[in-house]
């Protein structure tokens, strides 16, 4: 394996680690609700500018990711409890529309609540690089892939050993099921807007000191979180981790080999094949009825 081959490699590794995270999300709210919520990359972008903000006014770095975090979380819950749920019973298409409009106000409030410059996070640990095998390893994207793991196994955990879990995964795969035997959905719906949220605002923390942070950040990684999700599957949570990795790597190898103008616009050829040649995804989206 050369090193410029390892290079790249692991850089996709850890920009796949945060789709990774967007992707969870969006498959999250679409298992709970059915619905796409286009304002998961507006979550990102709380998570850092808001780390950012804090740690500026002299916060322990520590407890402005934990406000950061829950800042995005009760976001999330606004989101569904002011927008999605007074909509109830309206079509899919209206939902996501809604969503959309939730994220141009999530961007306007940001940009007059902080500013309109670049930021950036100071890294957790340090700026010196690791070696590995030729390549160089930055310790900020060990603390992407160990968090983004970590969080994985949590998920694993929540879904498989808790009751509220368990009830989430009822819900996703029968909505009335589910309330005839007691669940109560409208706490199922609100855990899944705020555990996507919190999700978003740590992936914004982590990528914070590794690249720029803006009001408008949110965009981009909310479209390649989208289409990360729909690689793997879409409703599929260990689709969405590979379908985030794949595509982490996929643009690596594409901007080294090839040209970084077009690292952007392989997310969206990804989505157009998907949708044209493989419309379940690498792992095959999870059928749910909708009630």
């Amino acid at each position: 394996m050369s090193a410029q081959f390892l290079q790249f490699l692991l850089a996709g590794l850890t920009v796949g680690a945060i789709y990774a995270l967007v992707a969870l999300g969006f498959s999250i709210i679409y298992n709970a609700s059915h619905v796409i919520n286009f304002a998961q990359g507006e979550f990102v972008m709380v998570g850092g500018m808001c780390t950012v903000w804090l740690a500026n006014a002299g916060w322990p770095l520590p407890a402005a990711v934990a406000a950061a975090v829950l800042l995005a979380a009760l976001l999330g819950l606004a989101l569904e409890r002011l927008a999605v749920e007074p909509a109830r019973g309206a079509s899919v298409v209206t939902l996501i529309i809604i969503t959309i409009g939730a994220s141009i106000l999530l961007r306007g409030l940001a940009s007059v609540v902080w500013d309109k410059k670049f930021h950036a996070l100071k890294p957790f640990s340090g700026e010196a690089p690791l070696h590995i095998g030729g390549a160089t390893l930055l310790p900020q994207s060990l603390w992407v892939l160990g968090v983004t793991l970590a969080i994985v196994v949590l998920l694993s955990w929540f879904f498989g050993r808790t009751l509220l879990g368990k009830a989430l995964l009822a819900t996703s795969h029968n909505r009335l099921a589910a309330q005839l035997v007691g669940i109560s959905v409208r706490r199922v719906l609100l855990t899944a807007y705020g555990l996507s949220a919190a999700l978003g605002g740590v992936a914004g923390i982590l990528i914070a000191p590794i690249t720029f942070t803006s009001w408008d950040v949110g965009v981009m990684l909310g479209l390649k979180g989208f289409a990360a999700a729909i690689l793997g599957g879409m409703g599929s949570g260990p689709g969405a981790v590979l379908g985030g990795l794949a595509l982490g790597i996929i643009e690596a190898m594409g901007a080294g080999y090839l040209s970084s103008a077009y690292k952007d616009a392989l997310a969206f050829v990804i989505i157009l094949a998907v949708l044209f040649f493989m419309p379940g995804g690498l792992l095959g989206a999870r059928r749910t009825e909708r009630v």
